[in-house]
C-alpha cells in the first residue's frame, strides 16, 4: 500500500492542510486513513484533508511526501481526480 501526502501548505479554518491521496483506490485511502485515525468527515472528493500537526504522523505511518503538483498528477493519471465544481455524470 502506497499513500502520498503533499505538505502542510494550504490554509483553512485557522490552520494549514496537508492532502492524502492514494493512486490505486479510495479503498486503499480509506485504510490507510482509518489506521492514522483520521475521521472519514475529513475525505473531500478525492482526498484526505490532514492537519498540519498530524502530517509527521502520516509520514512516520508510511505516507510517501511529495509536492503538490504531484499529488494532482498521481490522482489523474490514476483516474481518481475529482476537481472542485465538476458534476460527475452517470455513464450511459
Amino acid at each position: 500500500m502506497t499513500v502520498y501526502i503533499d505538505p502542510p501548505d494550504w490554509p483553512g479554518h485557522g490552520r494549514m492542510w496537508s492532502h492524502l491521496i492514494s493512486d490505486v483506490s479510495y479503498d486503499e485511502l480509506r485504510l490507510f486513513a482509518d489506521r492514522l485515525g483520521v475521521p472519514r468527515r475529513a475525505f473531500e472528493r478525492d482526498h484526505y484533508d490532514i492537519p498540519s500537526h498530524r502530517y509527521a504522523d502520516a509520514v512516520a505511518a508510511g505516507a510517501v511526501q511529495v509536492s503538490s503538483r504531484e499529488v494532482v498528477r498521481l490522482l489523474t493519471e490514476a483516474g481518481l481526480r475529482r476537481p472542485k465544481g465538476r458534476v460527475q455524470r452517470p455513464s450511459s
